[in-house]
C-alpha cells in the first residue's frame, strides 16, 4: 500500500478526490486530509504518518503550497499536484518529471499518475522539486530539465542536448558530451516541450537543438549535419517549413550582429 495525504481547501475537491482514488486505486491508502498549509504542517509533523504522497492543490487560503513544501525540505515523499489548468505549472511539471492532475479529475490519469509513483522512487524528489520550482518561477529561463529515463531520472540543461531521435515509444536523447540517455517518453513530447526553445523538429524520428547545427545539404531532401558529425535527414514534408526557419534563424543573427556592432 502506497500511504496517502491530501492537501486541498473546497471540500467538494476532497471528497471527490478521496472517492475517484478509493474506486480507482486500491493501493492508496489516505492516512491524512487538510485543507490549509497550517493543518498540512501538523500532518506532516506527525512521525506516524509517513507519507508515500502527497495529492496537493496549489492555491489554499494561507499561501501558495510551495511555502509548505520549502518547510519541509528535504522530501521524503513524492507530490502529484491537482489544480485547475495552468500552463506554467503544466509546462513546468512536464520539465521536472513531476506528475499533476487537472480538475475535473480523469480516473484513467489519476490511474497513471498513482502507477508512477513508486517506478520514479522518492530519492530524487528534491532534485525534480528544485527543476519545478526554476521553470515556474523563471519559465523563460533556459536551464535544466528532468529526463525519466529506463535507468533512473537524469537532470541534465538544456543547451547540451543536441538531438532527439525517436524509437518506437522511446525517445534517445543525445547529449554534447556524447552520451546518450533513452527516455520512456514519445519525441513529440520533447517537440512540444521545447517547442520554444530553439528546438526543431525537422523529421518524423528526430528534433534537433538548431544552436548544434554544422551545416544543411541541399539536394534530394536534404540533411543536416550537426555538430558532433551525425547526419540528420530532414524529410520532404518538412523541408519548407525548415527553410523558412533557418532564413528567420538567419536575420536574428543578423540583428544581433548590427547590435553587438
Amino acid at each position: 500500500m502506497k500511504r496517502a495525504i491530501i492537501v486541498e481547501d473546497e471540500i467538494r475537491s476532497l471528497n471527490n478526490l478521496r472517492n475517484l482514488l478509493g474506486k480507482n486505486c486500491p493501493d492508496i491508502e489516505i492516512v491524512g486530509m487538510a485543507g490549509t498549509i497550517a493543518e498540512a504542517e501538523d500532518l506532516f509533523d506527525d512521525p506516524e504518518l509517513k507519507p508515500d504522497v502527497a495529492f496537493l492543490d496549489i492555491s489554499l487560503p494561507d499561501g501558495l503550497i510551495f511555502k509548505l513544501l520549502e518547510q519541509l525540505r528535504p522530501l521524503d515523499f513524492d507530490v502529484i499536484f491537482v489544480t485547475a489548468f495552468d500552463e506554467y505549472t503544466k509546462q513546468a511539471c512536464k520539465f521536472s518529471s513531476i506528475d499533476y492532475i487537472l480538475k475535473p479529475i480523469d480516473p484513467e490519469e489519476l490511474r497513471d499518475a498513482v502507477s508512477r509513483v513508486r517506478a520514479k522512487g522518492k530519492e530524487d524528489i528534491n532534485e525534480r522539486m528544485d527543476v519545478f520550482q526554476s521553470m515556474y518561477r523563471h519559465p523563460n529561463i533556459f536551464e535544466k530539465m528532468s529526463i525519466s529515463a529506463l535507468d533512473g531520472i537524469y537532470f541534465v540543461s538544456i543547451r547540451e542536448i543536441l538531438r532527439f531521435e525517436a524509437e518506437d515509444n522511446y525517445t534517445h536523447i543525445f547529449l554534447q558530451d556524447g552520451s546518450k540517455i533513452t527516455a520512456s517518453k514519445t519525441i513529440k513530447s520533447y517537440e512540444d516541450m521545447l517547442a520554444d526553445m530553439n528546438f526543431y523538429r525537422v523529421h518524423k524520428r528526430h528534433v534537433i537543438n538548431m544552436n548544434y547545427m554544422k551545416k544543411f545539404v541541399k539536394g534530394d531532401g536534404g540533411y543536416l549535419v550537426m555538430d558532433d558529425n551525425e547526419r540528420i535527414e530532414v524529410s520532404r514534408r518538412r523541408r519548407t517549413a525548415f527553410m523558412e526557419e533557418l532564413r528567420r534563424l538567419e536575420a536574428r543573427s543578423g540583428q544581433v550582429s548590427r547590435v553587438n556592432g
